[in-house]
């Protein structure tokens, strides 16, 4: 007998829930050091960077921050925001590719540190990717009925991984951290489809050589440089323009839609060049974008969830929203979600 028809004649699989943000939160480091600070260091001016990335600013966390001392704040503000007791979660996924330790996760310090004492953890690493690989993962766990309440944080202070006498590294990144509670809504909200990718030939555009198990951390890798974040700009430029616009494509497509539905289209922060790309790309007006990175910086797995949290501040987000979220980096690695917002601000 066939194996489908072995099951009873009234047998209909249950409809997959959909998993949508319940509450917003985010923590930048107090100290911003600007870009005429950074050329005091540097060749450079800041008429220089802000024309060629939008940035003016970005903050840096002190000797003694870590990346879990500002997560642990994103996510207590995201809690709050709603309404869900730590106590509650099931699940502390946290983004990020600057760990307070190579191991264990930082997803683990931060469930000790909120009391989610019935919560599983660990850390998800897609660089500045992280978020949206974050999103698509807890979405899963909230469909087949295996969760009910998630805390996705995304986190970097890549400021620490930096080359302070690198000019090409140094004026683009910052510190931060942002983070969404992810509960089952209404069938027509929440996170309508995600795609995820990744082409690992990449590699070497972006990444921190030493440091891993393939070449540890040694007097002559620290000498060298080589325990420090190195890029590849102008490889990472073009990766970007190329890839984001279809991802968000396939990601529109995937839930039935189309540009003219976009209602805020929130970004990785890594250039304003590669947000107003994409925003000509699908005839979608900047007014139209969430934009930080002129005050932040490139924050990684930071970048979307404090762009989405701000956006709720400044009520750029009401229920029936259709919101797209993106990001692209290391890896490398990309990916989109189509969000149908369940929820006004």
């Amino acid at each position: 007998m066939s194996v489908l028809t072995e099951f009873p004649a009234t047998y209909s699989p249950l409809p997959l829930r959909h998993a949508g943000i319940a509450g917003l939160g985010m923590y930048v480091p107090e100290q911003a050091v600007t870009n005429a600070e950074i050329a005091k260091r540097v060749e450079t001016t800041d008429e220089w960077i802000a024309s060629r990335t939008g940035i003016r600013e970005r903050r840096v966390t002190r000797p003694d921050e870590a990346s879990s001392d500002l997560a642990l704040i994103a996510c207590r503000q995201a809690l709050e925001d709603a309404q869900v007791d730590p106590a509650e979660l099931d699940l502390v996924l946290c983004a990020t590719a600057t760990g307070d330790y190579v191991w264990p996760a930082t997803a683990c310090i931060l469930q000790d540190a909120l009391g989610a004492t019935k919560a599983g953890a660990f850390d998800l690493s897609a660089a500045c990717s992280g978020f949206c690989y974050g999103l698509a993962t807890a979405t899963g766990f909230i469909q087949s009925g295996m969760m009910e309440k998630i805390l996705v944080v995304g986190v970097d202070t890549l400021t620490k991984h930096l080359n302070w006498d690198d000019r090409s590294t140094c004026i683009l990144f910052g510190d931060g951290a942002g983070a969404a509670v992810l509960t089952p809504c209404a069938p027509d909200e929440g996170i309508l489809s995600s795609v995820l990718r990744a082409d690992g030939s990449g590699l070497k555009s972006v990444w921190l050589p030493a440091g891993g198990t393939r070449t540890p951390t040694t007097a002559e890798t620290l000498e060298s440089g080589r325990n420090c974040l190195q890029m590849q700009g102008k490889e990472v430029y073009k990766f970007a323009v190329e890839t984001v616009p279809d991802v968000i494509q396939e990601a529109l497509d995937k839930a039935c839609l189309k540009p003219s539905d976009i209602s805020l289209l929130v970004m990785h922060q890594a250039n304003i060049r590669i947000l107003e790309s994409a925003a000509r790309r699908f005839g979608i007006s900047m007014e139209r974008v969430a934009v930080n990175v002129d005050r932040y910086g490139n924050t990684s797995a930071a970048s979307v969830p404090i762009a989405l949290r701000e956006s709720a501040e400044q009520k750029r987000l009401k229920r029936g929203d259709i919101v797209v979220t993106v990001g692209f980096g290391a890896g490398l690695t990309w990916g989109a979600n189509v969000i149908r917002w369940n929820r006004d601000y």
